[in-house]
């Protein structure tokens, strides 16, 4: 009897820690942000050069013949044969819902990653951006399209490993018997615009015209042409990076009260930092592997997520996982639709976004930086 009542009362005691980070406005912005992605997808499979009605296209994407077939999903999320489909259902989950999946990853990990980075600088101005991991991808990406072209099938590896070579670069430069949040702000600003000025020098290398439309795709974000070969590269770095966020929800609410606090409560804030610093590199890592660098989002959903549910990191997170997306899921409807049939990329739309909401924050804020 006495065992039964301890488990019911640890069920309890779990329920309330729960309850206790859980909150309404974390609960709207999660349903609001779910159906903001339910309802973009829905838009984003509806229109494409094959014509199909509305109504078959969303039929498509309930038809049981895949929501219900083992043998679809294993098809497409670990690339076995696809199951005869209708040609509507085939053409909704094989070319169009693709897209929507690596928007919703994409989203997800350029938040987090915004996120932690803001915590671990005590600058919610801080990014991927601003700490140099975009314009090391952007560099490397450049690299091999204009000077090792026969290495363009690595180009998401080559993407990856730029952005991580990037804050390295960046962490060694603000070390001075460790680093500070001012020392790292300032190394990624140096970083990031010496990477740029080459990005910009690399273009009057490129003699092929079709290699520098690529690499404008890739620098400026573009989830045209994406496919489940993108969304199984992405899946598995976000699950992991979403989680190890979580995990370090705490650590990064330590960061913020201050070093000698953190220091105080017995955390060794550098390895904190540098450990927490390399859960963001992978998130931003994940989404510029597949999608390129899209600009804005890591900057501003963390922001909006903050002025709604606060700066506790736990709801942060959880309220960038959903915010993320709907940003990510509205800008790309925009991309593919505003000037149809033209298709722009993502980048454009995020930015033309962030800029006027960054203008909006100046007016309305007498100071902005530190968190």
């Amino acid at each position: 009897m006495s065992e039964a009542t301890g488990t019911s009362r640890e069920g309890a005691s779990v329920v309330r820690r729960v309850v206790d980070w859980v909150d309404s406005s974390l609960v709207t912005l999660c349903l609001g942000s779910t159906l903001v992605v339910l309802f973009g997808g829905l838009l984003q499979v509806s229109f494409g050069s094959f014509s199909m009605s509305i109504f078959e296209a969303w039929r498509a994407v309930f038809d049981p013949a895949v929501v219900l077939n083992p043998q679809a999903w294993n098809a497409f999320l670990f690339g076995g044969e696809i199951p005869e489909l209708h040609k509507q259902t085939l053409i909704v989950w094989n070319i169009r819902l693709p897209r929507v999946f690596v928007a919703i990853f994409v989203g997800m990990n350029l938040a987090v990653s915004g996120a932690i980075f803001q915590a671990v600088t005590r600058n919610e101005l801080a990014s991927p951006f601003i700490l140099g991991v975009s314009s090391g991808a952007g560099l490397a990406i450049l690299l091999t399209l204009v000077v090792f072209s026969g290495l363009s099938t690595f180009l998401p590896l080559v993407a990856s490993l730029g952005g991580a070579v990037a804050f390295l670069t960046v962490y060694a430069i603000a070390w001075k018997n460790g680093t500070s949040p001012v020392r790292l702000v300032l190394a990624g600003v140096i970083v990031g615009t010496v990477f740029g000025s080459l990005q910009t020098a690399l273009f009057f290398f490129a003699d092929d015209i079709g290699v520098v439309q690529s690499a404008i795709a890739w620098t400026t974000g573009s989830l045209t042409g994406t496919d489940w070969e993108q969304v199984r590269m992405a899946l598995p770095w976000t699950v992991v990076a979403m989680l190890l966020a979580f995990v370090g929800s705490r650590q990064l609410n330590l960061l913020l009260l201050g070093e000698n606090t953190a220091s105080s409560l017995g955390m060794d804030v550098e390895k904190v930092r540098f450990g927490l610093s390399g859960v963001a590199v992978l998130a931003a890592a994940a989404s510029i592997a597949v999608a390129g660098i899209v600009g804005f989002v890591g900057l501003i959903v963390p922001h909006m997520v903050r002025n709604i549910v606060g700066s506790e990191y736990k709801r942060l997170v959880v309220g960038c996982l959903f915010a993320g997306p709907a940003l990510m899921v509205a800008a790309d409807v925009g991309a593919r639709l505003a000037l149809s049939p033209v298709q722009i990329p993502v980048g454009i739309v995020t930015g033309l976004v962030g800029g006027p909401y960054f203008l909006y924050l100046m007016r309305k804020q007498d100071a902005m930086g530190d968190i």
